[in-house]
């Protein structure tokens, strides 16, 4: 008589599939990206028209007359910036409209219910916010080396505060995703917090143009050093050092990624 094998179930709530879930962080970031990827004309071709318009209109309105600012011409000086600005809205509309429509509609369980991590979850969301900015600062950026005829002095640099930009803003995204509870709080936090810090840290003059105090509390600004970065990367100019604001940089991402994981591991205004 043979003997019977017994194989022990695991307990509830183990992971059967390794450290990592790859299916499931797989899955996730594949529905991020195609969330966005579905309307195309919102995401990708519409930053580029509005970008378009900036340029356009800046160019109108300063013409010929506008000297240069840091040794560039006007409209070398100001792509940089453009190209930072719609990267960093896309960043955190794609993680914080994500989050906020699921939390809307009464769905946000199909996401808390897979086995997945909190890191999982963290880099699922992540993943659309990168490829996401990636595509928009790829296609402004074509179009900037276009028009301007300059090329781009450090690729390295610019990539670097690219991904950092996807990743500090993804992250923000995040948390404001929880935080809000509707979408007219979503957009307070949109109006209110990101517009503001986007525009007012460079994008289209030079801090060291501002009076004091404004110059200092620009230094204060993280998307500061996102803008100036990448016009370092792009143009080999920049206002600050790029090493540090590169720490700078760093130390912010590091930061906003641990409360956002924080939050996703206890289930903070996500949970019943």
């Amino acid at each position: 008589m043979s003997p019977i094998i017994r194989t022990e179930t695991p307990a509830m709530g183990v992971r059967r599939f390794g450290r990592v879930n790859w299916l499931g962080l797989q899955t996730l970031a594949r529905r991020e990206v195609m969330r966005f990827m579905a309307v195309w004309q919102q995401t990708i071709f519409a930053p580029l028209m509005t970008a378009a318009l900036f340029v356009l209109i800046f160019a109108l309105a300063m013409g010929q007359g506008r000297g240069q600012v840091m040794g560039l011409p006007y409209l070398v000086f100001l792509g940089p910036g453009i190209l930072m600005m719609t990267v960093i809205q896309n960043a955190f509309a794609n993680t914080s409209s994500s989050i906020t429509s699921a939390k809307v509609q009464g769905n946000i369980v199909d996401t808390l219910m897979p086995p997945l991590s909190a890191g999982e979850l963290l880099a699922g969301y992540l993943a659309g916010s990168v490829v996401r900015a990636g595509l928009v600062g790829a296609v402004i950026g074509t179009g900037m080396v276009l028009v301007t005829g300059q090329g781009i002095a450090h690729p390295g640099w610019t990539l670097a505060f690219v991904l950092l930009a996807a990743l500090m803003l993804g992250g923000l995204g995040i948390l404001a995703g929880v935080l809000a509870q509707k979408f007219d709080q979503m957009a307070a936090i949109s109006n209110f917090i990101i517009t503001p810090l986007s525009f007012l840290s460079g994008t289209f003059y030079s801090v060291q143009a501002l009076p004091e105090p404004f110059r200092t509390l620009s230094h204060w600004n993280p998307v500061f050093y996102l803008i100036d970065g990448a016009r370092y990367g792009v143009t080999g100019v920049s206002d600050a050092s790029v090493w540090r604001g590169l720490l700078v940089c760093i130390m912010v991402v590091a930061l906003i990624l641990w409360l956002a994981w924080h939050w996703l591991k206890t289930g903070y205004r996500m949970k019943a």
